[in-house]
């Protein structure tokens, strides 16, 4: 095992980003301090596993350096599309529990609506006394979440020496190595590289889950394998498949047994009883098949037709439980007394594998560094996966944070709409809560986080031959959103790009880039000090933060200006703070 296992890390080195290879590929052995103890910085990363003891405790935000006015406000949010105040727009989703974390501890819970409120596909109430109200213990249908617990098993498999990542799948399972498909290994339906479609219709093509299997077993590759990144159930229903073949034992007994028993994740499982349905949250109304309100019973037509248990949907659970989850991932695979994985096995699993496809960042299991639902907590170490009843799970790995946000969406219907805005808001509110604070003086410019906007900062410069502007500059935003800075020769009427020289890091190790006037810093998040030789005959310059229709990082922050003629510095922007004409940039001291 140790053998593959080294060999796949080694391999998925090449192409891996430097933020992602300092937070994730070369996550230091786990220990309680990593060497700074801070805690309550977004801009402060944290480069190894915390304390494998580590368990979760409540515990005041306040106390830990986060601000909690954004959090409260992320949840005000989320709470405002379950309850829309324009009665001709359709609420997302009934419900909505969700838990922040922080540094090995609980810094916000969240619990609103009804689990069960709908009778039809129509939006048609329930009588109040039918309805379920949820609480904190709701239990959710999780979706896609299970393809987690599903890799959790394979890696178990690969550190028992039972399974080899590179192997091909069809050595394991004969019968599947046959339509292009007997190269393909365990690596690649991992990291959905594999070539099978994304779906096939199984609970209504096939009558029993004997045939159902075969399907999945005989489908032909739609691409050749690890030529195209597409996300495909089949891929974890024959994870899920190998697991049982090679153990003997079903699925969910691998799961109960390496998983949820020794993290004490009580509420956490496939099928659950149906004396806990009054804790469930309902999903959708459904025709075809015709099971009316499903409740109590995995929402995932093919899950269901394989009898509730299988490798892509079928897990229930608690936000208590996933946040047990998310912190024994933090902790290098360990909690409290128990461990279910090595930190080899972690690193692997947040990893990412998929450097050739631009956008599809994947590691063993693990999706990372996708901002459509992990907002501002995005980087290159932040690792998740979603769910298509409502439910997500995102770990940030360099501040050590995490959001469980577990909603029922498609209760009653799943053309109600996406609630990936929610989601979102939930990270964007742990992240905001986090401090970057200023580099010099108390406060710094913030570039605000309004979404199809343009907020500037801008400052009038002496005419001469060798003025040049010194700046800091914080940026944390989407690859499609812009932060520039520009020159103006008459007076603001024209503005043109003004190159400047980024420098990362101090001494031997600073990184040095030349940058054609924007600056994107690719998930690193720290300052970068810049400095600019300002044209001849420039009246102003600006910094421009130009955002799209949706979706931002922690945002942009521009601090420490100087301006110089030849050597003389002419400007201290701490000194003159009134020299700055801001239009959506206002002081911050956080």
């Amino acid at each position: 095992m140790r053998g593959a296992l080294g060999k796949l890390l080694g391999a998925s080195a090449v192409g891996v980003t430097t933020a992602a290879m300092v937070a994730v590929g070369s996550l230091a052995p786990a220990r309680a301090d990593d060497g700074n103890g801070q805690t309550g910085r977004f801009d402060v990363v944290h480069d190894g596993f915390m304390d494998p003891r580590t368990t979760l405790s409540d515990v005041d935000p306040v106390r830990l350096g986060l601000d909690p006015a954004p959090i409260e406000a992320a949840w005000e949010e989320i709470n405002s599309y379950a309850h829309p105040s324009d009665p001709d727009v359709r609420p997302l989703y009934s419900s909505s529990v969700g838990i922040m974390g922080h540094a090995g501890a609980v810094v916000s819970r969240h619990h609103d609506g009804h689990a069960l409120l709908y009778a039809d596909g129509d939006g048609t109430e329930l009588p109040p006394d039918e309805r379920i109200a949820a609480t904190p213990e709701t239990i959710y249908d999780m979706a896609s979440v299970s393809k987690l617990f599903t890799s959790i098993v394979v890696m178990q498999l690969v550190e028992d020496g039972l399974v080899d990542l590179d192997a091909a799948y069809a050595s394991y399972v004969p019968e599947f190595g046959n339509g292009g498909k007997d190269e393909i290994t365990v690596s690649q339906m991992l990291t959905h590289t594999s070539g099978l479609v994304a779906w096939l219709p199984l609970w209504s093509r096939y009558p029993d889950v004997e045939s159902r299997i075969r399907a999945v077993m005989d489908v032909e590759v739609s691409n050749p394998p690890g030529t195209v990144y597409e996300y495909s159930d089949l891929n974890l229903i024959a994870l899920g498949v190998l697991a049982e073949r090679l153990t003997g034992e079903p699925l969910d007994v691998l799961v109960r047994d390496g998983i949820t028993a020794p993290l004490g994740m009580a509420d956490t499982g496939y099928n659950p009883d149906p004396a806990l349905l009054h804790r469930i949250a309902a999903t959708e109304y459904q025709a075809s098949p015709d099971r009316g309100i499903v409740h109590g019973e995995v929402h995932d037509e093919n899950a269901w037709s394989l009898g509730g248990v299988a490798g892509h949907a079928g897990i229930f659970s608690t936000a208590p439980d996933m946040a047990v989850l998310a912190q024994t991932f933090l902790n290098g695979g360990a909690y409290g007394d128990a461990r279910i994985l090595g930190e080899d096995s972690v690193r692997a699993m947040v990893t990412n594998l998929n450097t050739e496809f631009d956008g599809d960042a994947h590691g063993l299991g693990f999706e990372l560094d996708q901002m459509w639902y992990m907002g501002g907590l995005s980087g290159p170490a932040t690792a998740g996966h979603t769910g298509y009843t409502g439910t997500s799970l995102v770990i940030d790995f360099q501040s050590r944070s995490f959001v469980v946000l577990l909603t029922n969406r498609v209760h009653p219907s799943r053309s109600w709409g996406s609630n990936n805005p929610a989601r979102r808001a939930a990270s964007d509110g742990l992240a905001r809560a986090l401090a970057v604070p200023p580099q010099q003086g108390r406060t710094a410019w913030f570039g605000g986080l309004r979404d199809g906007s343009e907020t500037t900062l801008a400052l009038e410069v002496p005419d001469g031959r060798r003025v040049s502007i010194e700046f800091s500059a914080f940026v944390d935003a989407e690859p499609t959103d812009v932060f520039a800075l520009e020159a103006s020769a008459d007076g603001g009427q024209t503005w043109t790009l003004l190159p400047f020289t980024v420098e990362r890091g101090k001494g031997r190790h600073a990184d040095r880039e030349e940058i054609d006037g924007t600056w994107n810093n690719q998930g690193n998040r720290d300052w970068g000090r810049a400095t600019a030789r300002v044209p001849e005959g420039t009246e102003l310059v600006r910094w421009r933060y130009t955002t799209d229709s949706n979706t931002q990082g922690r945002g942009v922050l521009v601090d420490a200006v100087k301006v110089r003629d030849g050597r003389r510095v002419v400007l201290v922007g701490e000194s003159a703070p009134d020299a700055f004409e801001a239009d959506g940039f206002e002081p911050v001291s956080r």
